[in-house]
């Protein structure tokens, strides 16, 4: 899907960057789809630690672990 969008000069070099991508449109699609996948594992890890999965195989330590 094509959107237009604003992002300033700075963020999208930083973006350039830190993603290791030549364009900016796949640069800007890696950092969008880490940033849903990252979000998607905090609220999995959040659930995991208030008992949500009670039979989830994994330790505290052990998914720490995973996560890093």
């Amino acid at each position: 899907m094509r959107i237009t969008v604003d992002i300033d000069e700075a963020t999208l070099e930083e973006v350039i960057k830190l993603t290791g991508e030549k364009k900016k449109g796949p640069a800007v699609t890696k950092a969008a789809t880490e940033f849903v996948r990252r979000q998607l594992a905090r609220e999995f890890g959040r659930r995991v630690m208030e008992g949500e999965f009670e039979d989830y195989p994994l330790t505290n330590a052990e998914i720490e672990t995973v996560d890093r």
